[in-house]
């Protein structure tokens, strides 16, 4: 038996309760939406009147010129950290603004939550969540495509993955994309009472695909557990599918208590009595404490040019580095 396997990983002993530990009878659209009041719009035009030829980088500080808006980020953030873990701004005008302003105006409301962080190896911070046309595959994320997909946590291979992530809708699509979310601290409660002997497993690295975003002849895999507590805070990562890829990049076949627990796992995520939905209309500003909560979205088919489904999306980590692993590049 391997030092890991007889190693216990500190764990979360008693059930957590309160808003966090919620299912879909217990939530209602009051527990998430947030109105954007008109002084915040009036910023925003006063704002967007002012930019220059130049447009300015996501994440720098413009609270103290903004305090409409500012509070309403306050109340996001209450909501992802004290609340259900969901906040969505209900809603922006984004139809009066081009795009290279609303990328602007995104990235000004998401800083006021925290340091924006790169999404990819190349530093990318605003990242295009749109159907580009290309096929799923390696590197390919299905961010990228118009498939469905499955309830995940974004970045979890990274050492560091975002605090929250945020998803500015542009434009919806013709059909489908619905939203969905669920609390993987719901899910850490029913895993403790239905499956008791399989939680530890989920305290133990597993092989994650990296999504080819590291350097190159890096390893592509890198190993993570689903769930940890450093005594404070319970965290999550999950997404099956880069946990099945990631360990048959490292060649290395999952062991009968990983796939037990793994599975026992994806049914209770994927029960509909634990997750609850809606479809993202354009101008609203969604955001998700992405430690704790897990969404995925169905497929999805444009309307053409005119009616093409774009979001854009931001993460947010104050802790380490700025770069994608958050930890210092060179």
């Amino acid at each position: 038996m391997s030092a890991e396997r007889i190693a216990a990983e500190p764990m979360l002993a008693p059930n957590i309760a309160g808003p966090p530990a919620w299912t879909r009878d217990e939530l209602t659209p009051a527990a998430w939406l947030v109105p954007v009041t008109p002084a915040a719009i009036d910023e925003i035009d006063a704002f967007v009147r002012g930019l220059g030829p130049e447009l300015r980088p996501p994440g720098e500080d413009h609270a103290a010129e903004l305090p409409a808006c500012a509070a309403l980020m306050a109340e996001v953030r209450a909501r992802l950290e004290q609340g259900c873990g969901l906040a969505v701004l209900d809603r922006l005008p984004v139809e009066r603004w081009d795009t290279a302003a609303n990328r602007v105006i995104g990235g000004v409301l998401a800083g006021m939550l925290g340091r924006i962080v790169a999404q990819k190896w190349d530093g990318t911070k605003v990242y295009d969540v749109l159907d580009t046309g290309r096929p799923l595959g390696h590197g390919v994320r299905r961010s990228v495509t118009n498939l469905g997909q499955p309830f995940h946590t974004d970045g979890g291979w990274l050492s560091r993955p975002p605090h929250f992530v945020g998803l500015f809708c542009l434009q919806t699509a013709l059909e489908g994309g619905i939203s969905r979310f669920v609390s993987l601290v719901t899910v850490h409660n029913l895993l403790r009472l239905r499956h008791p002997s399989l939680l530890s497993r989920l305290y133990r690295p597993f092989h994650w695909d990296r999504q080819a975003e590291h350097t190159p002849g890096d390893l592509p895999h890198a190993r993570r557990p689903v769930y940890e507590y450093d005594g404070g805070r319970l965290a999550a990562r999950w997404y099956e599918d880069y946990i099945a890829k990631g360990q048959a990049l490292a060649s290395e076949p999952l062991d009968a208590e990983g796939v037990d627990a793994l599975a026992a796992m994806a049914a209770l995520v994927d029960a509909p009595e634990h997750w609850t939905e809606f479809r993202i209309e354009a101008g609203q500003f969604q955001y998700l404490n992405n430690l704790q909560f897990a969404h995925c979205r169905t497929a999805f088919a444009d309307g053409g040019p005119e009616q093409r489904r774009h979001l854009l999306r931001f993460w947010n980590r104050d802790e380490g580095a700025p770069e994608l692993e958050g930890e210092p590049a060179g």
